[in-house]
């Protein structure tokens, strides 16, 4: 009898102790998620109360937890989110999903040993000085200067790191990874319209200098930016604007669907733009817009996004004038020489990502775009140059349909002191061109004499490979990317043409080798260098009969990051750019003009400080120093290189839900020809934002160039003639900067 019971006592322990056993050693999963997108968050850090026991979570946001006691509480922690506090017990289910929301980002925030450092530079300018246009979106770039001219129709001109980029020719620009650059475009290579972005969908924007990304090719000479729109938004919203110059705008952002399980959501913008603008002919300005995203988990390893955008813009121009016809009285600062300049154009896209993540280290990402792209261009440039008698106006016309695809691999591997990311993509791009047209016009109505006429097709084949290797302190990032380019041109003038065309091919191998050394949470040192390529233009192609059809560049960046205390980070940088060749069509005169090699070197220095919470102020200061290597000395300069550049801004917000703000820009005078005998002006300009921000709505004021300044924008040297005079003269063309304009908005949320 008391063997029984002994038995029964033992039994009784045993099995206790094997509950218990399987109690402590329970293991459970989370999945950490980002509450806006609900895209998985890597790197979360995931701390045990009880214990010094800590984890991070994978690539695919999964962290696998061994807890020792129940109950226990877990706190969930990642740069740029708010902390989450979990009690977690035995009765939890064993998988759980833990969403974790943004909270405003601050200086404090910014880690600068960490990979996406320039994004999160660029989210705290976002978020500290809204923008409501495209110019807006771009000044948010550090070290790129924008200016604008022919009525705003146009894209924007482009500075960065001494190039005079035109619209967009050394510089990619893209919105959700899709190119927006358009290639061999009838008004200039790498045209880049920037137009069928709604600002306020915009939630960040990615961006680098130089040609040291191995997932960057064509057009990334001097840096490339990616702006990426919201996927879900929080509220709807209905904004009101209006102002000087019979400017308005209308805007509404609306939530379609978005589920409480967080697995799908789609919203739709629409804007309207109107103005007549400060110039004697009314630009009668008009702008629609469309963009509509559509996002759904169809697993908690599989996402698919769709999204859609369109829009259409119409306009007059004053176009550029000559400085001495201001000076001499004949015409005002606003008049214009010929007053039928203009245009319209339009793009329509639609784009489609993939994302399977096979295991917490290994994922697939997958994207697939078409558009279809209109333009018509009326400008006139030299005025009675050529034609003495209807004047020289141009009409520049380009359709296409541009279609293309990327796929990315990207394996993480654990390494005893450090990791590794394996990353690999293919991808191509084909522009199927059915109109490039420059025609000699009359008043936009008469076809005087077709200048060049021509389709085709140009085809961009890539692929590249690379590693991320961290090591202790150390980052060590070799890449390597292949670009193979297919050109066919159709001349529609030359009528001993093989009906077949002509073609041509190129290949670049352009190896990339970049280094970052985080001496202390505080410094960060880092060295780019790599090899990239200078675009090129299907008709240079053909014409060249394929001589240096991809000439080579090659650069390097030398810089450190400093965050010497919590609201300071400071980003010097030094660096070196050399260009086989410098060789542009002209779009304007249908003309090749190859322009030998070239260097360039500069330093920037980028600063953002912020004091207190509701203190911020950013500054990036740009010099550059660009000259031809093969030019004798004092007439070896790059003309319209910019020297010296700068943007900034100050903002603070005060009495619990008012900002103010003031930013600047300013651009230092260049050497407009190559012997430096007429140079550019410089201008300082000023722009004054006043808000109210309230949770369900909010009210702004903007003033524009708060000095009301004499300012040129678009500054070019050019040989023009007017009506009655007898000979050509080379001197000042601009387009004058805008001059003091007030607009007011109100919004409201839903």
């Amino acid at each position: 009898m008391k063997v029984t019971k002994v038995m029964i006592i033992l039994l009784a322990v045993l099995m206790n102790a094997k509950v218990a056993a399987q109690e402590a050693g329970s293991q459970k999963q989370l999945l950490i998620k980002d509450f806006d997108d609900h895209f998985p968050i890597s790197e979360a850090l995931v701390a045990f109360d009880h214990g010094n026991n800590h984890a991070h979570s994978g690539t695919d946001g999964t962290v696998k937890l061994n807890i020792a006691s129940f109950p226990d509480t877990l706190v969930i922690s990642h740069k740029g989110y708010d902390d989450v506090k979990w009690v977690i017990t035995n009765d939890d289910e064993k998988n759980k999903v833990v969403f974790m929301q943004h909270k405003p980002f601050q200086i404090s925030e910014v880690a600068i040993n960490h990979s996406s450092f320039l994004s999160a530079i660029t989210k705290v300018d976002l978020n500290k000085f809204p923008v409501n246009s495209a110019q807006d979106l771009l000044r948010k770039v550090p070290g790129l200067f924008i200016a604008q001219h022919a009525g705003g129709g146009k894209a924007e001109q482009l500075f960065l790191r001494g190039f005079d980029s035109d619209h967009g020719t050394d510089v990619s620009v893209n919105v959700d990874g899709m190119p927006v650059n358009i290639v061999s475009h009838a008004h200039g290579q790498g045209y880049s319209d920037l137009h069928f972005v709604i600002p306020e969908t915009v939630n960040n924007i990615d961006f680098g200098k130089g040609a040291y990304y191995m997932d960057r090719g064509d057009f990334n000479t001097s840096g490339y930016v990616d702006f990426k729109t919201y996927d879900r938004l929080s509220n709807s919203m209905i904004k009101l604007e209006g102002g000087s110059f019979n400017s308005k705008r209308v805007l509404g952002m609306f939530n379609i669907l978005n589920d409480a399980a967080g697995r799908k959501s789609a919203y739709l913008a629409a804007e309207y733009n109107y103005t007549d603008g400060p110039f004697d002919v009314k630009q009668n300005f008009n702008r629609v817009n469309i963009f509509g995203k559509y996002n759904q988990w169809l697993t908690d390893k599989d996402y698919f996004n769709i999204q859609f955008s369109t829009f259409n813009s119409s306009w007059n121009a004053s176009g550029q004038i000559p400085e001495r016809a201001v000076n001499e009285g004949i015409i005002g600062r606003w008049g214009s020489i010929d007053p039928t300049e203009g245009g319209s154009t339009s793009r329509t896209n639609l784009q489609m990502n993939y994302k399977h993540i096979i295991s917490p280290s290994e994922q697939i990402d997958a994207m697939a775009w078409y558009s279809k792209y209109d333009f018509n261009l009326y400008s006139d440039f030299t005025f009675y140059l050529k034609d003495k008698d209807h004047g020289d106006e141009i009409q520049q016309k380009d359709g296409r349909n541009i279609y293309g695809t990327e796929i990315k691999y990207t394996k993480n591997f654990s390494l005893p002191n450090g990791s590794l990311d394996w990353i690999s993509g293919v991808g191509f791009r084909n522009d199927d061109i059915n109109t490039l047209q420059l025609n000699h016009v009359y008043h936009r109505d008469l076809l005087l004499n077709k200048l060049s006429d021509v389709n085709g097709t140009e085809t961009n084949l890539h692929a590249y490979t690379g590693l991320v290797w961290k090591t202790g302190k150390w980052t060590i990032n070799p890449g390597l990317r292949v670009d193979h380019f297919i050109f066919n041109m159709h001349n529609l003038l030359d009528v001993e043409q093989l009906p077949s065309g002509q073609s041509s091919e190129g290949t670049r191998v352009s190896p990339k080798l970049n280094f970052s050394y985080a001496a202390s949470d505080n410094v960060m040192w880092f060295l780019k260098t790599g090899m990239g390529f200078h675009s090129n233009d299907m008709r240079v192609v053909i014409e060249q009969q394929g001589q240096k059809t991809l000439p080579y560049s090659v650069g390097g960046d030398f810089g450190l990051r400093l965050h010497p205390f919590k609201s300071l980070i400071i980003t010097p940088t030094v660096w070196y750019l050399f260009l086989q060749q410098e060789f542009v069509y002209v779009g304007d005169d249908a003309v090749v003009e190859p322009s030998g090699k070239s260097q360039r070197m500069g330093a920037d220095l980028g600063i953002r400080f912020q004091p207190l919470q509701n203190f911020y102020l950013n500054a990036d200061i740009n010099y550059a120093h660009a000259r031809f290597t093969e030019e004798e000395k004092g007439k070896d300069y790059v003309p319209l290189a910019p020297v010296i550049t700068s943007t900034g801004s100050v903002n603070w917000d005060f009495l619990h839900g008012f900002s103010l703000g003031l930013q600047y820009r300013y651009l230092g005078a260049r050497p407009a020809v190559e012997d430096n005998s007429i140079r550019t002006k410089a201008y300082f300009v000023n722009d004054l934002m006043l808000s109210y921000n309230q949770p369900k709505w909010g009210a702004n004021i903007q003033v524009n160039n708060l000095f009301n300044v004499k300012w040129n924008e678009a500054q070019f040297a050019t040989e023009t003639q007017l009506k009655n005079e007898t000979e050509s003269t080379t001197d000042l063309t601009y387009t004058p900067g805008s001059p003091f304009g007030v607009k007011v908005g109100v919004y409201y949320k839903f």
